[in-house]
């Protein structure tokens, strides 16, 4: 049996995506735009949990191989809705939660990626001041739905939802110097006053 390949235009618009030197690292700032469809929202209404996935990629350039990649890190959020309490539910990673009283401010905040840390502080192979590929998508991760949705998602259109990969090339700036815990600088200075 013959498949044809779905191939449709990308639902989600990532613009600004920049990397900055932060406390802990690189932090990635972008904005997505999208909305979501009819059946999506109506999903979510009755209590379908949606999960998007952000993905991240950082890579170094080779003329003599492949690239190589140095960082991949992937952040779910999770979009619900409380029907006791009215109110839209969106969390992020295992930690963060945030409820709204409407489906359009939690979708707000949803496309406004701030802070997050994709690149760790000494992370090895990547020196500020070097230039890399970064890349950036988000999509519905259709995987994660009830059983029964995955069945109806597979191939519809309506349950497709993803961005095409934004790439951009990348000059790290310098980190700022790691803070030293107060009780270990202090330690010398009363060794010297003794």
């Amino acid at each position: 049996a013959f498949l044809p390949v779905l191939a449709w235009a990308a639902e989600i618009d990532i613009a600004n995506p920049q990397l900055q030197a932060g406390d802990d690292g690189y932090v990635l700032a972008a904005d997505f735009k999208f909305e979501l469809n009819p059946r999506l929202e109506e999903a979510v209404a009755k209590g379908v949990v949606l999960y998007f996935v952000a993905d991240f990629e950082l890579t170094k350039a080779r003329w003599y191989w492949l690239d190589e990649k140095l960082v991949s890190r992937s952040q779910i959020y999770r979009l619900s809705y409380n029907a006791l309490t009215r109110q839209y539910r969106l969390s992020v990673g295992s930690g963060l939660h945030q409820s709204f009283a409407s489906l359009s401010d939690a979708l707000q905040v949803l496309s406004r990626l701030r802070n997050w840390v994709v690149v760790e502080r000494g992370e090895k192979g990547v020196r500020a001041g070097d230039t890399y590929d970064a890349a950036l998508r988000l999509r519905l991760d259709v995987t994660q739905l009830p059983r029964p949705f995955q069945i109806t998602a597979l191939g519809n259109k309506d349950w497709s939802l993803a961005s095409d990969w934004k790439t951009w090339q990348a000059s790290l700036p310098a980190l700022l110097p790691a803070a030293t815990p107060a009780s270990a600088s202090a330690a010398p200075v009363q060794a010297e006053a003794k």
